[in-house]
Formats: C-alpha cells, sequence, structure tokens
C-alpha cells in the first residue's frame, strides 16, 4: 500500500517515446530493469569510489556502493510507503554518470572543461546517457525512461535553476522533487559514511581509537558492542559498531521524515512538490552526528597523504588524456568523431572520457601519452 504521498505509477508524466504497456511489469520496473542492464551501469564495477584497483580490489567499487545504496533506498521507501520501484530506479542510476577515479577524476575532468567556460557536472552526465549515449533499442535513442526517473537522476541531489539551465526547463526546476528522489542524496551518505570507515579500518588508513574519538556516533554503538561482546574479536566489534550506527542513520531518516510530513501537514506529490524546501532528513541531533562522520572521513581518508598519490596519478591520467585528445580529435572512436559536427570538441572528448572505466583509461594514456 502506498501512502498518500507517495508516486504512483499510473499517474506518470510517461516517456519521451510513447510505448505500450508491458503485460507483467510496471513503468518504474521496466526503467529498474534497463538501468541495470545498461552499459553504463556495468561499467560502474570498474569505477573507483575510494580506493582504485591498483591500491586493493578488496574494498567498493561504484558498482558495489550503488547496489548499497539501493538496499537502503528499497528498506526506507517500504517504511515511508513509498514507490520502491521507483526509488530503487533511482538508485541505481543515481552514480552512472560518474567518470573513472572517482571525484578525483570528476575533478579534473570539471577542471578540463572549466578552459572552454564550460563544466562537468555527473549528474547531467547521467541524464544524457539514459537520453542518448546508451543505444540499446531500434525504436528510439537512450532508454526511453519516465520522466520521474529522468528528473530524480537530476535532482536528488540537487537543485537547479531554469534561468542557468533553460535546457532542463521541461524538468519542473522550481519545483522540488518526490521524496523518492529526495530519500537518494540521504541514502547515498548514509551507504558511504559507514562503507569507508569499513573500507578505511580494513585498508589500515583509519585506526579504531581514532574512529572513536572523532565520530561520536561510532563511538557509542561500539561502547554498547563492546558491553555486549565482551570476549568478541576487535573487528566484530567494530562491525557491530558499524551496523548500530547505520541503524540510527536509516530509523531517524524515516522517523524524521514521518514528522515533518505530519508537521507541515502534506498529504500528496503535489504538496510535497510545491513545499518551498526538501522534507526528506534527518533530526537535528543524528544530522550533526552525521556531518561530523563526514568531516572525518574528508580529513581522515578522502584528503590523507595515503591517497593523495592515487589522487593525483588519476587527475593527471584524466588531465593527460583530455589534452591528447583535444589534440588529437583522430584518435577518438568513429562515432565520437562524428559528433563533432554537432557538438563541441571539448564536450565530445568530455563525454567519451567520463564513460571509461579506470582500467580502460590507463590503456589509452598508455597508448597517447606513452
Amino acid at each position: 500500500m502506498l501512502a498518500d504521498y507517495a508516486v504512483k505509477v499510473e499517474d506518470s508524466r510517461g516517456r519521451r517515446y510513447p510505448e505500450p504497456q508491458h503485460p507483467y511489469r510496471d513503468a518504474f520496473q521496466r526503467d529498474r530493469d534497463r538501468v541495470i542492464h545498461a552499459r553504463a551501469f556495468r561499467r560502474l564495477e570498474n569505477k573507483t569510489q575510494v580506493f582504485t584497483h591498483r591500491y586493493s580490489d578488496h574494498f567498493r567499487n561504484r558498482l558495489t556502493h550503488t547496489i548499497e545504496v539501493a538496499q537502503i533506498s528499497r528498506t526506507i521507501a517500504i517504511a515511508l510507503g513509498l514507490n520502491e520501484e521507483l526509488v530503487e530506479a533511482l538508485a541505481l542510476a543515481h552514480d552512472i554518470g560518474h567518470p573513472p577515479f572517482g571525484h578525483s577524476g570528476e575533478a579534473a575532468l570539471d577542471a578540463c572543461m572549466r578552459k572552454f567556460g564550460k563544466s562537468f557536472d555527473h549528474n547531467l552526465h547521467a541524464l544524457r546517457i539514459v537520453e542518448d549515449f546508451e543505444q540499446r533499442y531500434a525504436a528510439f535513442p537512450g532508454l526511453n525512461l519516465t520522466f520521474e526517473v529522468r528528473e530524480g537522476i537530476i535532482k536528488h541531489s540537487h537543485d537547479y535553476t531554469v534561468e542557468k539551465y533553460p535546457h532542463l526547463a521541461e524538468y519542473v526546476l522550481d519545483q522540488r522533487p518526490p521524496l523518492e528522489a529526495q530519500l537518494i542524496d540521504h541514502t547515498d551518505e548514509i551507504a558511504y559514511n559507514t562503507a569507508d570507515l569499513d573500507d578505511g579500518y580494513e585498508a589500515e588508513l583509519l585506526d579504531l581509537d581514532e574512529i572513536r574519538a572523532n565520530v561520536r556516533i561510532f563511538d557509542r554503538a561500539y561502547r554498547e558492542a563492546e558491553t555486549r561482546y565482551p570476549d568478541a574479536r576487535r573487528k566484530l566489534k567494530f562491525n557491530e559498531a558499524l551496523k548500530a550506527m547505520m541503524n540510527r542513520l536509516v530509523t531517524d531518516l524515516i522517523e524524521n521524515t514521518a514528522r515533518r510530513l505530519s508537521e507541515v501537514d502534506l498529504h500528496t506529490v503535489g504538496d510535497v512538490r510545491n513545499y518551498p524546501e526538501r522534507i526528506a532528513g534527518f533530526s537535528a541531533e543524528v544530522d550533526a552526528e552525521r556531518g561530523e562522520a563526514k568531516k572525518f572521513l574528508y580529513r581522515s581518508l578522502y584528503h590523507s597523504e595515503n591517497l593523495r598519490p592515487q589522487k593525483a596519478d588519476g587527475e593527471k591520467i584524466v588531465t593527460d588524456v583530455f589534452s591528447a585528445l583535444m589534440g588529437h580529435p583522430e584518435q577518438l572512436p568513429g562515432g565520437y568523431q562524428q559528433k563533432i559536427g554537432t557538438s563541441s570538441q571539448e564536450r565530445v572528448v568530455c563525454d567519451y572520457i567520463a564513460g571509461m572505466t579506470d582500467n580502460f583509461i590507463l590503456d589509452l594514456h598508455h597508448k597517447l601519452c606513452n
């Protein structure tokens, strides 16, 4: 049973290219399946989350992170009476626009585009992937996803304005996205805050005492684990604490979002869309704990000296390949060379690089830059 404020599939604004209904899958289920079978989704398996494969293949990659986001998102959607199929489709698609080497690769690609007065935004690139780059069907370009999934891909974590992005006007930029899309930004952070603590500890880049001293939500859970399992190995106590930390974040997101819906008296999708701010979110207390964990990870892991060499390598490789292809566009695949006539060369090169996996761009860098 869906809540009144949930998106009903029968109320969908439909697809850009009309299609007959499927006999036993609704439109959002079909969108989820199309994302799963997309080439861009498969490529996530070889795209960096935090640790590149050159560091270790033991840790999460962009695909396993996406699966964890989908699991958390489905749990919350069910608890709030939201459309689980729509939430799952959005969770699975939320990172397909990421380039190789994680956020360092994205920063390098954006810096390359800034030289031409442009930018790179992985959400906007994801939209272009599902609308154009994926070529799987004879009847239409892209994946022909429903409006609600395409809207959620760009709006789940960012508010765009029609003044700055007039080409996105169809996505009702003056309105908030439905709750199904609003959830994804929070479940994404729940997933990486807990997973990156786990991987950082396993990689021996984060010290347990340091985590406990700086992440209160984890320390409180670890003390409870020590009381409950005094004879357990330290890693198992760590796992119990991490599980409790995730549970607190998920539970608070569910309860606080439900409370806010009640307090501001929102009952329909239209109410949610027209409210001046996003409704889904944590309570003030838990949001402070979430922010503390995030700041710790940025300071002690993402920007650590241990990871600085792999980040620098990723940025250099992306920058080198971009420069090489700008100087020698004949090295682009034929399909991309043809696009230069209808799009700027720098955008075509950017699109090509953004679709690469870590291994592919490493091989291409060796070929182009010796």
